[in-house]
């Protein structure tokens, strides 16, 4: 392990308190809002009659089996609002957050969904008195839109299970992703059956109404922010590849050029999700952070870690790019004081690059950056020249992965517990960097992360 000196003058004390940070007040609406609709999903039961038929036979299971299939697809629809890149929630949240929030919701939806589907079959099977497969087979061929509802079942099961990690791990990015957009065609195929079925919501048209255009505001959500929206400002901008030049250690600069590109609602840190429109490439979106943007470009700079990235270095110049964003809270707009110590790991330094350029010139930043050898670092003279205007330092912990420390870094910064403390890199890296400043007392909302995945 190796820590190189220095580039910087040091940095005093500080500790000012800021207002409450970009996107709080939002998540605060979001997350009562939320707990608005779970508390009316979990007082239906109490008025819809389901509570008065526990006394009677199957009537405890038949009760849990509404109440788990209520909250199931409540989560659901929590978790299609996750996935529509609503601007309030990606301010407030930042990617990895949200897709935190998307992904342990999506765990939930289908356990709470499998569970109603299990015990209510078995409260039926106990009326009937008959067996549960006996009694499977009557539900799905005699009641209304059943047949659809299971079908529904098995392929959430099925998304479930592709991705759990050990599997998950031997699909393609692209494959993964192809296959769980068949939660929708899951969810719209059991929305029926609720309907139809749901003691909640048969003959209680005030609840089908409020229910149907919950999931109407999340389709809509979904078609603005994930079509029309990133459609609409692609076709603005019209950003094509100007160039593709190679540089060390395999990294690729993309330079972008396009039109009104000072109109672009973006800050220094975020990234957007790129689609280049070629053949074996447009219906794929990756993700990449915006190093810097000048009058009518942006740059990128593009690590090969997959096929994706690893083709990009063969782009023509003049290829048409399609881009959804920006996303990402790893801006100015986190901050709570005034210094700040920025921690980039490997390509992760794409985002402290955009970071650095939006600090003021009184923050005296720290930055760190994590890398194999010191070979490997990328925009060294940019950071070093960002980080020198600011009277801050750039520090480079180098050395392979089983021999670093990462206390190290809180070792070299001394006041880190008064500055905010960016991460970025790898979701391992961030995680193990979060870990060590936790261990060692920062608070939560002191710590702003950004991981790096494909």
């Amino acid at each position: 392990m190796k820590v190189s000196a220095p580039t910087g003058a040091a940095a005093a004390r500080t500790d000012s308190a800021r207002p409450r940070r970009s996107g709080e007040t939002g998540l605060l609406v979001a997350m009562a809002v939320a707990g608005i609709g779970l508390g009316v999903i979990l007082g239906l039961p109490l008025v819809d009659g389901t509570v008065h038929e526990i006394h009677a036979p199957g009537g405890w299971t038949l009760f849990l089996g509404s109440v788990t299939g209520l909250i199931g697809t409540y989560f659901a629809l929590v978790m299609v609002f996750m996935a529509s890149r609503l601007p309030m929630l990606e301010r407030a949240l930042g990617r990895g957050g949200v897709m935190g929030w998307h992904k342990n919701l999506s765990i939930l939806a289908i356990s709470f969904i499998l569970a109603h589907a299990v015990l209510t079959t078995m409260a039926y099977a106990e009326i009937a008195k008959t067996g549960f497969t006996h009694e499977l087979g009557v539900l799905i061929n005699t009641y209304p839109d059943m047949i659809t509802a299971f079908i529904a079942l098995g392929l959430m099961l099925l998304i479930g299970l592709v991705s759990l990690p050990w599997l998950r791990q031997r699909l393609s990015r692209e494959n993964w992703w192809l296959l769980h957009l068949l939660i929708y065609v899951a969810l719209v195929l059991s929305f029926a059956h609720e309907l139809a079925l749901g003691p909640s919501f048969v003959n209680h048209p005030i609840a089908q109404w409020v229910w149907g255009l919950a999931w109407i505001g999340a389709g809509v959500a979904i078609l603005t922010y994930r079509i029309f929206v990133p459609l609409l400002r692609s076709m603005r901008h019209g950003l094509r590849v100007a160039a593709v030049e190679p540089q060390a250690n395999g990294v690729t600069k993309i330079l972008l050029e396009g039109q009104y590109l000072e109109d672009l609602p973006l800050q220094g840190g975020q990234f957007f999700e790129w689609r280049f429109l070629t053949r074996g490439r447009w219906w794929q979106a990756h993700p990449f952070s915006v190093v810097d943007r000048q009058e009518d470009t942006l740059r990128l700079m593009v690590k090969p870690i997959g096929d994706f990235s690893t083709n990009l270095a063969e782009l023509k110049v003049g290829t048409h790019v399609w881009f959804e964003g920006p996303y990402g809270n790893f801006t100015v707009a986190q901050r709570a004081r005034d210094r700040a110590l920025l921690i980039a790991g490997g390509i992760g330094v794409t985002a402290v690059r955009g970071l650095l350029e939006d600090l003021p010139r009184e923050s005296r930043p720290a930055v760190v950056l994590r890398v194999t050898a010191k070979t490997d670092v990328v925009l060294l003279d940019e950071l070093e020249r960002l980080v020198n205007e600011r009277n801050g330092r750039v520090y480079i912990l180098s050395g392979d992965r089983t021999e670093v420390d990462l206390r190290t870094i809180a070792g070299n910064i001394k006041d880190y517990r008064s500055r905010d403390i960016f991460i970025s890199g790898s979701p391992g890296f961030v995680e193990a960097v979060r870990d060590v400043f936790v261990q060692l007392g920062v608070k939560r909302r002191q710590l702003h992360a950004e991981p790096y995945t494909i």
